[in-house]
């Protein structure tokens, strides 16, 4: 385009030096069919030139034409001399081109001419006008164009044409615009008014439809304003609304307009659809009543206005007002779960409940009443709430209860609700709840077919809010196994959600699962606690993370270990659990149980000590570090080793035949008679308390450790140790045990295990011999050094 445009300068720069001396007349000029055809016609262009002007050129000339930049053949029947010649282009493709004519011989441009090619203008569209009534007032019109590109210029103009008065106006707009405002001086509010667009290019022109309107009627009023919102008296179910239009627009008094209403209950989402139409509503009373309403209820309630078929006004800001009340109507869905009071031998009884679809509250401070009826046909409250749930007992003979919902204005009829013995059927096996969406859950269950199988109850509640008023519910038919719940849920916090199973005769036992909407990671981190430490392991704990701080379900704990100034080495992850402990105590619990079961002597010798044999044992002065048990070597047979250590328990009192029947026949758990008082004069070092080991048999003195030697003889008390015995020990039952003292005695005393006669033959007893009887021997020492001292 640049460079046709180039060319056509040059030809008409060309064409204005071309001239003779003395004559303003061009040498050469091109007659076209026109300057301006529709884009892809056949154009007819003629070049002349003056015979004058060929001087110096000679008499053969040979005449090119070129568009734009690219040559063109003439056709040669059209050359009737070598002054003028014709091109005939089949079909003009470009919107804007230049034609030149030129002489061949050396490329000279003698003349040139501009084609431009376009569409005739579409017919404007949707011509629309909208009164404008505040300061300025104005009559705003806008229309379409078309989508069609013309590729010429196209100008617009809007007529209009005053019918009363015949007042007629024009109005030309520049280029390519498609609206104008009339002013306020140029058309009247209420005369009818015709007006129509004209487009025009080079090509032709083309008029939109005609509207006739009253510039009143095209007027787009103002927000109106809800003035308050009341009832009338004995008027069920009806709001009257007052209402007004704008301080500019209050002088349109005389008008009558269209309105629509348009209504919600208080908390709902929804405004009611359609609207509710009102027509020619007088300015001068602007008051509409809408009926039909729910009784005792709140609505938000909203107008909107217009004038005949004009443009409706934004919706007006909501005002609120309540119905007049009446008594509740309908019935209420109920849940009831009872359990049995062992301390009293009642009922204790839940109960909730949620209005059906047929429940009507007719009032806004509603109460709710649950009546027990008597037999005698007087009914006792058992509660009275605000609430939607509420717990009391019951006697365990009633069948039914009566719960009604209580207004200003009256009471609902009673719902009967029956009263069943809790059931311990486990019908349902198994209970699923994942999230849905953002806002529910999706339940699922499974359940064994039982013929009085009725149908389900499906419960839900917060875990951390433990009020009955945060339990809901939803009660389901038998052929359902899933159900989506939905309410205020939460993320990150963890919900209660039961299935129950309802027969024709009760409630069955329900299955409950936990669930979380969204989870994240835990708020806090649990805190460690070491409880034990071994050489190569340690065993830790921590308090369980508490349920509001968990975000979700804990699947393990991850324990992280390294060296006091080293990097993190390693770390053991724990699997669903409170306690953690280490790997070193997992080995050492395995360790444990492996050696528990095991049959290995040897095996089992190295991690218990050997209890030392009474029978085969000796007393001396041990050290301090002699007196920790032994263990046996791993290739060794373990052999017999020397007892302990061997304490006295002084008494204060001489001790009867009968109070040695008591000490004898008592049943009691005698295995501390061994901890010595005054401590064992073999061990100085031995304090008794403390010691692990648990002698076999107790000694009873009648006479102090330090005191002067009673020659009464000894008491011995077998021990109830819990150590296990040696595999050679035999009964538990000993044989009886003779008394062996320093004077002996005349009869044969039994103290561990009964005696092979009651009345024995008496005989002389054979000589003593001390090795086989240690304990006795260590009392004859002990004598011996008494004497001596």
């Amino acid at each position: 385009m640049m460079k046709s445009t180039w060319m056509l300068v040059i030809a008409v720069l060309v064409l204005n030096g071309a001239r003779t001396e003395g004559d303003s007349e061009p040498c050469a000029k091109i007659h076209t069919s026109s300057l301006v055809v529709p884009l892809g016609s056949p154009v007819t262009a003629t070049c002349n030139i003056r015979e004058d002007c060929l001087v110096g050129l000679g008499q053969a000339v040979d005449i090119e034409w070129r568009l734009g930049s690219e040559r063109i053949l003439s056709s040669p029947a059209a050359n009737e001399s070598n002054r003028v010649s014709r091109v005939v282009l089949s079909s003009f493709n470009y919107t804007r081109a230049a034609l030149i004519c030129c002489i061949r011989a050396s490329s000279q441009v003698v003349t040139g001419v501009e084609i431009r090619a376009g569409y005739p203008p579409e017919t404007p569209q949707n011509l629309s006008c909208q009164t404008n009534l505040t300061y300025p007032d104005t009559l705003n019109c806008i229309w379409d164009t078309g989508q069609q590109d013309t590729h010429l210029p196209t100008k617009y103009t809007l007529h209009t044409e005053m019918r009363d008065s015949r007042e007629n106006h024009t109005y030309e707009l520049p280029p390519e615009i498609n609206h104008y405002s009339i002013p306020r001086t140029d058309f009247g509010l209420f005369s009818d008014m015709n007006i129509y667009v004209k487009a025009k290019n080079d090509l032709g022109e083309a008029t939109s439809a005609h509207i006739v309107l009253e510039p009143v009627s095209a007027a787009k009023f103002d927000q109106p304003i809800i003035a308050k919102i009341g009832v009338q008296p004995k008027r069920l179910g009806c709001l009257k609304l007052t209402w007004s239009l704008s301080k500019q627009q209050s002088w349109i008094r005389y008008l009558a307009v269209n309105l629509e209403v348009q209504l919600k209950t208080a908390g709902s989402d929804q405004w009611s659809d359609p609207p509710i139409p009102f027509s020619q509503v007088k300015l001068s009373k602007p008051v509409v009543e809408c009926c039909r309403l729910f009784h005792g209820t709140r609505y938000l309630a909203q107008i909107r206005v217009r004038y005949k078929q004009s443009p409706w006004s934004e919706w007006s800001s909501s005002k609120s007002g309540v119905t007049l009340e009446t008594a509740p109507t309908g019935r209420l869905d109920s849940w009831m779960k009872v359990s049995r009071n062992r301390t009293s031998k009642k009922l204790n009884i839940q109960l909730f409940w949620k209005p059906s679809k047929l429940f009507c509250a007719n009032g806004q401070n509603l109460s709710y009443v649950v009546l027990q009826q008597k037999s005698y046909g007087e009914r006792w409250k058992m509660c009275s709430t605000s609430e939607t749930c509420c717990s009391f007992q019951l006697s365990g003979r009633v069948r039914k209860v009566y719960l009604s919902a209580v207004n200003s204005a009256g009471k609902s009829p009673p719902t009967e609700i029956r009263v069943y013995q809790p059931k311990a059927h486990m019908t349902i096996m198994d209970v699923t709840a994942v999230p849905h969406d953002e806002r529910s859950f999706l339940v699922q269950w499974t359940a064994e077919v039982i013929s009085d199988l009725i149908g389900y109850v499906v419960e839900w509640k917060p875990l951390l809010k433990t009020d009955l008023s945060h339990i809901h519910f939803e009660t389901v038919n038998k052929s359902q196994s899933s159900l989506i719940i939905t309410g205020s849920f939460e993320p990150y916090k963890p919900y209660g959600i039961s299935v129950y199973p309802r027969f024709k005769d009760g409630i069955g036992s329900p299955q409950t699962v936990n669930a979380y909407l969204r989870q994240k990671a835990p708020s806090v981190v649990p805190k460690i606690q070491i409880k034990k430490t071994w050489e190569s392991h340690i065993e830790i704990s921590w308090d369980e993370i508490p349920l509001e701080q968990r975000n979700g379900f804990i699947k393990g704990y991850k324990v992280f270990y390294w060296d006091e100034n080293g990097p993190i080495k390693d770390a053991v992850t724990v699997v669903v659990s409170v306690t953690g402990v280490g790997v070193g105590l997992a080995m050492l619990i395995i360790f444990t149980v492996l050696i528990c079961f095991s049959k290995d002597k040897k095996l089992k010798g190295h991690f218990w000590p050997v209890v030392p044999d009474p029978a085969n044992s000796s007393i001396k002065r041990w050290s301090s570090e002699s007196t920790q048990f032994t263990h046996p070597s791993w290739d060794e047979e373990p052999n017999l080793i020397c007892l302990s250590h061997l304490s006295f328990l002084d008494l204060t009192t001489k001790l009867s035949k009968e109070e040695d029947d008591i000490w004898l026949n008592s049943s009691e758990d005698t295995s501390d008679l061994g901890e010595s008082i005054c401590g064992s004069p073999f061990m100085p070092s031995y304090s008794g308390s403390n010691s692990e080991s648990v002698p076999y048999a107790t000694v009873l003195l009648s006479y102090s450790c330090n005191g002067p030697i009673s020659d009464e003889p000894h008491v011995y008390l077998r021990s109830e140790s819990t150590q296990p015995l040696l595999e050679t020990e035999g009964s538990f039952t000993p044989k009886c045990y003779q008394n062996g003292a320093i004077d002996e005695m005349p009869t044969k005393q039994c103290f561990f295990g009964p005696c092979d006669n009651d009345n024995p033959e008496i005989k002389e007893d054979p000589p003593i011999v001390w090795d086989d009887f240690p304990f006795l021997r260590a009392l004859a020492m002990n004598k011996i050094e008494s004497d001596s001292n």
